[in-house]
């Protein structure tokens, strides 16, 4: 998996260190990527650390509890908060305000549209969804999703061992 800047593996900010997030973490871990995992709650933080192998794996893992400390060096940023829209804005928000532009955002929803996140950012080009289940992972572009974001995102979980799907949001007509 090359990273954006220097060819080399991605640094991915995970905000959420839930079941969901976990599971992520020790994929791309694995897969010689460096995680930063971010969680409000300090418990989910230290279960993070005792189910995660890190030793002998080619990645690693920091534990955080901001998201400024979380997205500061990220070239790729991916949400696990509620799929509720009031938490995903609030999140969207706030990585788009403190990641370096390089960033790259994947809204982890199944209901919201990517587009209308997006659009409420200074990076919809660099703005796609992504749903997870088991080992599948479905992208979806948003409409200002450029092509060398999707390219990176898709190849980022086939690094993690994903099967994985890429499709266009549709657009709503009124």
């Amino acid at each position: 998996m090359l990273s954006q800047a220097t060819g080399g593996p991605l640094t991915l900010a995970l905000i959420g260190a839930g079941k969901a997030g976990r599971s992520l973490a020790a994929a791309a871990i694995k897969a010689g990527h460096r995680v930063v995992l971010e969680d409000v709650l300090p418990s989910r933080l230290r279960e993070a650390l005792d189910e995660i192998p890190t030793e002998g794996m080619p990645g690693s893992l920091e534990t955080v509890t901001t998201v400024e400390d979380a997205v500061r060096e990220a070239d790729l940023a991916i949400d696990f908060v509620p799929d509720e829209l009031e938490s995903k804005l609030e999140i969207v928000c706030m990585v788009d305000r403190m990641a370096p532009p390089k960033t790259i955002l994947c809204i982890h929803t199944g209901t919201l549209s990517v587009s209308d996140l997006a659009n409420c950012t200074y990076r919809a080009d660099r703005c796609i969804g992504a749903s997870f289940s088991t080992n599948d992972v479905a992208i979806m572009r948003g409409m200002k999703t450029s092509d060398q974001t999707t390219a990176l995102v898709e190849n980022f979980f086939r690094s993690c061992s994903a099967t994985v799907s890429v499709s266009e949001e549709a657009a709503v007509a009124l």
